[in-house]
Formats: C-alpha cells, sequence, structure tokens
C-alpha cells in the first residue's frame, strides 16, 4: 500500500474498523447541499429581513394587487411560478407572515397565536397587502431582478423595505450546521432607535412579545449567542382558591400551557383542583387550587415548574453578501437604517432625474407651440428633413435648458396633436414649469439634507402606522425562584435509624417528614459523622442515625449544638455551627476524626436558638463535681470542621435537656400568609416585623382569648383570629365590649402580664360579645347613635380611650363606655405617639462573608464554602 493509500484507509490496531475519507463529489454535494438551505431556505437577508419565500409572497401579492382581498389558495398558486417548494410550504409561510399582523390584511379564520388553533384552508381564507406594506415594501424603480427558477419571469432580488423588517417581525430557521432565531421587537420603539442612530446618539432595543407576558432581558446580549430571555406568564391572584393567567410566554400557547400544569400537578410538583381555559380574543386560564395551598406559593411553583417561564435562547444569524454572519440586533438596525436611508436616496435621485425630463419636455413643449416651431416642417418631404427643421427651429430659444435636446425629444414633440396644440394655453404651462420648478427645488433640498429627510420619514411612519403598537411585554427583573422553596411535599420520608438508612420506600419504619423528590437530605450519627444526599427511595447513611431533616442550600438560621468526645478515652468537646455548603454524598466528620468518637449531645435549632444543657459525669477517682450546667449561649457560633470549647477531661455519662433557649442570631423578618393561615420566611403574605429569639407574636381572638407564642413556622391560627402582630410586652391592649350581665358597653385598657398563659379578657356570659379591640398606645373611637322617631339623631362622639380609662389588670370588669343605646363603634385614626426605642441588639450573624487575598487578588467568600474548597471538596463533585 502506498503513501496515498495510507491517508486514506486507517487501520486501528487489534480492531476490524476502517476510517475512510470523504473526498470527491460526496463533499461537495454537501457543501452545495448545505449553502442552499442556508442562503434560499432558513436565513434571511439583512437587506430585506425576508426569507425566500416571503419575499417571493410578497412579489406575488404585489402583483395580483388591486386593492381587493384575494383568496391566499389564489396567491399561493401564483407564488408556485417563483418558489419551487410546493403550496403546503407557501401558505403555512404566509399564515405566519399575516399573524404578525404588519405585512398582510387578513380576512377569514387566520388561526390564533394565543392558543395555537391552525388556521382555516388557504382556499377558505383572504389576504391583501396592508397599507403599510405598500408604502414601506415596494418601489420597482430602485428593486434589482433575477431571473425566477425556471427562467419564464423576473423576480427581485431583495425588496427594497424602508423599514427594520426583520427586527419588527422576527425570524427563527434551522439550516445545516446553523440556525438562526431573532426575537420580534417592538414597532414604535424600533423608529426611535433608527431616528437615534440618525441624530448620532445611543439607542439599546430589547425584543417585545406578541403574547405580551412578562420578560426579563437582563441578559439579552443585544441577541448573539450565549445570551439569554426569561419569559413569564402574566399570573394574578383571582381570590383564595383560584389564579388567573391573562397573558403566556412567548413560544408557548395556552393549549401547552395548560399540559405542561397538569403534568407538574401529576409529579407532585404543585396542587391544583381543576383548571379552565376561557381563552378567545383574549387569554383567561382559571387554575382552581384546593384548600389550604397558599396562592402566593403556587404561583412561584408555576414559575419554577411549568412553562410559566420559559427561556429564550437569541442567535442572530443573518444573510449578508451571500454569506450567513452573526451580528448583535443593534447592528442589525444600524444596517437597516442606513440601507434605508441609500433606498430614499435612490428613490429622490430617480425623482429628481424624472422631474428633470418632464421640465425638459415642458419647456420644449412652449417653445415649440409659443414660437409656432410646427410651421418649419410643412415643406419637408422628408423625416430627416422635419428632424432638421424642428432642431433649428428650436436651436434660438434653447439656452435656459439643462441640456441638450435629443433626437428623441424632437420625436415626442412631432406626436403632440392638433387638437392639443390649438387649446394651448401658454399661462397654464409656465404654472406647470413653475410647480415643476418647486418640486425640482425641493428634492435637491432633501438630497442636501438627506438625514433629516429619513428623519422625517421614519417620524411619518410612526404617525401614521403607530397607533395601537405600543409595547406588549412588560419589562422586569426576576428573581431567581428556588425550587426545594415553592414545591409541594408530595412524599414521605422514612429512617431506620438503627440499621442507617433512610427513603421514601421504608414505610414500615419512623416517618420523618413530609418531602419532594428534589430535596437534599441531611444526616447525622451517632459518631459525629454528617452527610447531604438526595431523596431517594433507599440510601444507606451510616448505622445510629440521630438526626435527619430536609437540608437547605445556605441556610445560615439552623444552628447545630453538639457535645462529643473525641476517641475512645478522649476529652469532650463542644461545638456550635451552620451548613451552608458541601459536597453531596460525602461523609463528612463533625468531630476530629480519632476512632472511637462519640456524640454525647446533640440539636438542631432552626432560627439559632441556644439550649442549656445539664452534664453528669460518671464516678471516677476524686472527682468532687459529678453535675454541671452548660449554657450554648455563651459559645460562639464557627464553622462546622473547628475543634470546639474543652467540656471536661472526664468520662460524661449522659447529658440532658434543662432550659431551652432563644435565638442568638440577628432578627428575621416574617411574614403571615393569609389564605393558608400560616407563618413564612419567603416574603409571601404580611410583614408581622422583625423577630429576635425572645420577641413573641401577639394573638387575639373573637372570643375575647389573649396570648402570646413563639413565631415558630409551624405555628398554626385558629379562623376566629383578629389580631396577629409582633407583641411588645409593654404596649396596652383596649378592648370594647358588650357585658351581657349588665347589659352595657364597657371599655378597657390592660397589659399581657403572664405571657406563656393564654387567658380571656371578658367574661363567659353567653350574651358578652367583642365589639372591638385596638393595640394603639393611643386609639380613639367614635360612637354614633340612632336616631329617635321625630327628633334628630345625636351627634356622633369620639373617646380618647387613653383619656378614658386607665391601664388596669386583664381580668377588671372596665368603665362603662356609655349609658345610651348606640348604633355603631367605629375606630378612628390613633393620636400621634413615638414609641419607645427598642434596645440595638448584639446578636450573631452566622458564616458572614469573609475576605482572602490569592495572587494578590482579594475576593469574598463563605467560611464554610472556603473550608471546602481548601480541603480539595472540589474535587469530589459539585459544591452547592
Amino acid at each position: 500500500m502506498n503513501n496515498d493509500q495510507n491517508d486514506d484507509f486507517i487501520a486501528e490496531e487489534n480492531t476490524q474498523e476502517v476510517i475512510t475519507k470523504v473526498t470527491g463529489m460526496y463533499k461537495d454535494w454537501f457543501l452545495d447541499y448545505a449553502s442552499y438551505v442556508i442562503l434560499e431556505r432558513a436565513v434571511p437577508a439583512i437587506e430585506d429581513g425576508f426569507k425566500p419565500v416571503q419575499r417571493r409572497i410578497l412579489h406575488s401579492m404585489r402583483e395580483l394587487d388591486d386593492g381587493r382581498y384575494n383568496k391566499v389558495a389564489n396567491i399561493v398558486g401564483h407564488t408556485m411560478q417563483y418558489h419551487p417548494h410546493g403550496d403546503a410550504s407557501i401558505a403555512d409561510a404566509m399564515v405566519q407572515i399575516g399573524q404578525k399582523d404588519l405585512l398582510i390584511d387578513m380576512q377569514g379564520n387566520w388561526g390564533n397565536i394565543l392558543t395555537g388553533d391552525r388556521a382555516a384552508a388557504s382556499r377558505y381564507i383572504e389576504a391583501r397587502l396592508s397599507k403599510f406594506a405598500l408604502d414601506v415594501v415596494y418601489s420597482p424603480k430602485v428593486t434589482e431582478w433575477q431571473a425566477s427558477y425556471d427562467g419564464r419571469r423576473k423576480e427581485p432580488v431583495n425588496l427594497p423595505v424602508k423599514f427594520p423588517m426583520l427586527l419588527a417581525q422576527g425570524a427563527e430557521g434551522i439550516a445545516v450546521g446553523l440556525s438562526t432565531k431573532i426575537l420580534p421587537h417592538n414597532f414604535i420603539e424600533l423608529i426611535d432607535a433608527s431616528v437615534k442612530h440618525l441624530q448620532g446618539k445611543r439607542f439599546s432595543i430589547v425584543p417585545d412579545f406578541p403574547t405580551a407576558g412578562i420578560a426579563d432581558m437582563s441578559n439579552y446580549n443585544d441577541g448573539l449567542r450565549g445570551g439569554k430571555v426569561r419569559v413569564r406568564a402574566k399570573i394574578a391572584q383571582k381570590d383564595k382558591n383560584s389564579l388567573v393567567i391573562t397573558e403566556i410566554p412567548f413560544g408557548t400557547t395556552t393549549s401547552s400551557l395548560i399540559e405542561s400544569i397538569l403534568k407538574a400537578n401529576d409529579k407532585g410538583k404543585i396542587k391544583i383542583k381543576k383548571i379552565e381555559d376561557n381563552t378567545a380574543a383574549e387569554v383567561e386560564i382559571l387554575i382552581h387550587l384546593p384548600g389550604g395551598v397558599s396562592p402566593d406559593k403556587t404561583i412561584d411553583a408555576l414559575y419554577a415548574f411549568t412553562n410559566c417561564e420559559m427561556s429564550i435562547s437569541p442567535l442572530a444569524c443573518i444573510i449578508e453578501d451571500n454569506k450567513p454572519i452573526f451580528i448583535g440586533v443593534s447592528e442589525m438596525l444600524k444596517q437597516s437604517t442606513d440601507h434605508t436611508v441609500e433606498l430614499l436616496k435612490a428613490e429622490l435621485e430617480i425623482k429628481l432625474n424624472e422631474l428633470q425630463e418632464q421640465w425638459h419636455f415642458a419647456s420644449l413643449e412652449r417653445i415649440f407651440i409659443e414660437e409656432r416651431v410646427y410651421h418649419d416642417i410643412e415643406e419637408q418631404e422628408t423625416w430627416d428633413g422635419v428632424i432638421q427643421a424642428i432642431d433649428e427651429g428650436l436651436k434660438p430659444h434653447i439656452q435656459h435648458l439643462k441640456r441638450a435636446v435629443t433626437v428623441e425629444d424632437i420625436t415626442r414633440l412631432t406626436e403632440i396633436r392638433i387638437k392639443r396644440i390649438s387649446k394651448f394655453d401658454l399661462d397654464k404651462a409656465q404654472q406647470k414649469i413653475e410647480a415643476l420648478e418647486d418640486e425640482i427645488a425641493q428634492v435637491k433640498h432633501d438630497l442636501e439634507h438627506l438625514t433629516d429627510f429619513a428623519i422625517a420619514y421614519f417620524k411619518r411612519l410612526k404617525k401614521e402606522y403607530g397607533e395601537g403598537k405600543g409595547r406588549k411585554t412588560e419589562l422586569r427583573l426576576f428573581e431567581d425562584i428556588e425550587a426545594t422553596k415553592v414545591v409541594m411535599r408530595n412524599t414521605k420520608l422514612y429512617v431506620n435509624r438503627a440499621e442507617g438508612f433512610i427513603g421514601t420506600s421504608l414505610r414500615r419504619d419512623e416517618y420523618v417528614t413530609d418531602c419532594s423528590d428534589i430535596d437534599d437530605i441531611i444526616c447525622f450519627t451517632a459518631e459525629g459523622k454528617m452527610m447531604v444526599t438526595k431523596v431517594d427511595a433507599k440510601t444507606f447513611i451510616g448505622k445510629n442515625i440521630i438526626h435527619v431533616a430536609v437540608f437547605k442550600k445556605k441556610d445560615k438560621r439552623t444552628i447545630y449544638n453538639l457535645i462529643y468526645r473525641d476517641g475512645k478515652r478522649g476529652n469532650a468537646y463542644m461545638k456550635r455551627f451552620a451548613v451552608t455548603a458541601m459536597t453531596r454524598d460525602r461523609e463528612y466528620d463533625m468531630t476530629q476524626g480519632t476512632a472511637g468518637s462519640t456524640v454525647h449531645y446533640f440539636s438542631a435549632n432552626p432560627n439559632g436558638e441556644a439550649e442549656v444543657v445539664t452534664v453528669y459525669l460518671r464516678q471516677a477517682g476524686s472527682i468532687k463535681k459529678l453535675k454541671f450546667d452548660i449554657d450554648f449561649s455563651e459559645l460562639a457560633i464557627k464553622g462546622r470542621a473547628v475543634k470546639g470549647n474543652l467540656v471536661t477531661k472526664y468520662s460524661i455519662k449522659k447529658v440532658e435537656l434543662k432550659e431551652e433557649g432563644v435565638s442568638t442570631l440577628k432578627p428575621r423578618k416574617i411574614w403571615f400568609d393569609d389564605t393558608v393561615q400560616r407563618l413564612n420566611v419567603d416574603g409571601r403574605g404580611e410583614l408581622l416585623g422583625e423577630f429576635r429569639g425572645e420577641d413573641r407574636l401577639l394573638i387575639i381572638t373573637q372570643k375575647g382569648i389573649v396570648k402570646t407564642i413563639k413565631p415558630e413556622i409551624t405555628a398554626r391560627f385558629d379562623e376566629d383570629m383578629i389580631v396577629l402582630e409582633k407583641w411588645i410586652p409593654k404596649k396596652p391592649i383596649s378592648a370594647i365590649y358588650w357585658d351581657g350581665n349588665k347589659e352595657r358597653y364597657y371599655v378597657k385598657r390592660f397589659v399581657i402580664e403572664n405571657e406563656l398563659k393564654e387567658e380571656s379578657f371578658i367574661n363567659d356570659h353567653p350574651k358578652t360579645q367583642l365589639e372591638l379591640v385596638a393595640t394603639d398606645w393611643k386609639p380613639v373611637v367614635e360612637l354614633t347613635y340612632p336616631k329617635p322617631r321625630g327628633k334628630d339623631a345625636k351627634e356622633p362622639d369620639q373617646v380618647n380611650v387613653e383619656d378614658f380609662i386607665a391601664i388596669k389588670g386583664i381580668t377588671a370588669l372596665g368603665n362603662q363606655l356609655t349609658a345610651e343605646k348606640v348604633k355603631q363603634i367605629n375606630a378612628l385614626e390613633p393620636l400621634p405617639y413615638e414609641a419607645p426605642e427598642e434596645k440595638p441588639t448584639t446578636d450573631i450573624d452566622v458564616n458572614e462573608e469573609v475576605e482572602i487575598t490569592i495572587d494578590d487578588t482579594t475576593v469574598k467568600t463563605d467560611p464554610e464554602e472556603l473550608d471546602d474548597k481548601l480541603k480539595g471538596d472540589g474535587e469530589q463533585g459539585s459544591l452547592f
């Protein structure tokens, strides 16, 4: 085998596989096919913004245009003279152009971009060119023509479009080896940007979608590769048990959107009762929710798990000089605007030439008739003699003409009818010449001030065609939605502590919590090992599991308190730490890793609580103190890898909880979601305030019960609750009630003396009823009275409750409000009062960012992440 053969055939050692190079006609054919698909099928041209099929459709419509509607089937048939790819592709392309509602005036059922319904058959629908299309798309005198595919007709190379049509309509196509996706932009914004470009000003443009919706364009990247646009449906809460979608993301339909919602419901990601699609001219999708499901959380879940949020990756590829190139939408607009200016210039130059020719012939005609040059041809016997006679007769009078008189000019003069000569009006002829001179002067002025002319042209387009073309898509910066926070808990987690297994299939073992199939689970064992793993049917963690919970990424408020023995006979240490970042399925040691280490005490505190524990020592030697208390609040929160503080050198018998603690962290904001009557830290519902470890919630019910509770996320509330707010111990509570025993209205003011006790501040008589309760510092109420027969009603009274009664005990009867019959009691705006300032917090923040310097570069990082990186965690898997 020679060297050439060695190049063509490469045999791998110990295999039978032979690689053959593709050469010759195969290589050429594929390249020809790819070039054809790119240039003639899939990618639009920068000059007019059309693909070949679109250009041929619009050319055919112009040829058929007589102001009336044409059957689309007829237009498709006519277009087949130029486009050799069958009627179906032409009809589909025409429907797509029509649905963009810019170039085609439609009649009949052209489908619905909102629902995805298809258009009627082409024999049933009709179309004609819109006024806008006739204005900006066509100009035969500046159009470059080429032969059609069979050589029988002429078609435009590019249509002379005087508008950034490609950006207005958008384009999408898949070719061989490349694709394009240019998003549609707003009509008015494109015109404004073109004007700014002509004025030398900076501009920026972002997409606007016909389906409206909400979009985040912060990463649009000018439409280039690597950019991304996030689009969302517009979802609103209709009532406590239903949501309504009124706008959908670009690229979806109501059918595909509903299908994605039903799939998410089937998978347990969201919970819905039923969906109604009432879409017609406007989108209306009703989503009915089961009781106890938060509408706010469901909205976030719809964005996280359904097509209510989509990500679009633009890719601006166009054809320029018969080559595909990638340019940004800003550059597209500049080129389109500059091309429009060139077309306007070409049209003005043609118009100027035509006006000058009209002026030239009108002047010749005036001379020919006014000077009676036509008499000079009466004696001529030959055609050449006639031409010569007229030429000689004109010479004395043509010094003011702009060009020489040609034979063609003289021939046109001989074609003037006698009737016209006999009715020739010199004044009208002069007025016509002067009008032409004015037009010529205006065109020359426009050519000299071409930029101003182009700006005026764009402004005219905006004025004439901009009505109803305002922005549809709302621009907004999206916050990332954490799927684990909004996913519905669709499965149950179990644990076999002794054997060391966790999973959703261990139904005979201990139930831990509800979870979702995308959650992470954190586990601790009695040996001081820790691991985070994904929810699965059954996973081995390690024997003697002491704690299992759903793990929250970057959770700085869950604090773990730990007392452990280092080795079989080592010292005992204690520490507090949070777990904010780690590698999944890697085992971490919370002790020093010494063989035989064990955990004496462990607690997981969701809000950084620091309890007090009692340590019992084993009797050994001369130990005098076998029992002592430890307060975890005196211990600083550090990283999970620290050794901790020494507890004792002696052997520990047991550790018991003595007293529950309060949070040592900075205050956290807590909200109340009235729809599901639950607290949350995710920003849903009404903000109740910032809570420290010792802060409590005040609850008052319609039955006259008052109590305070810790603001735990798992707390549940009675349906008759009328007050829920952050409790300020010194702030008085004012109440007006109807006393069933006395049959009078009474008012009382009190403060809560025992925060741990639930008490009633009205008596238990069946007719006793709470009328009004206020937690303002200085409340004011208004009393209105009924109108007696035949008399005028008594004027309403205003009562300053603070002046009316002093603060008394919670069980006191209070003061009688009035002895008269009362029609209504209303709470008014309270009097101004400057509440005492709260003491500044000295609480601790967990794992605040630290600055480190690496190679003279200072960066900020989380201590936990830094700890993992220094230990080489990144080599084990993804850091999260």
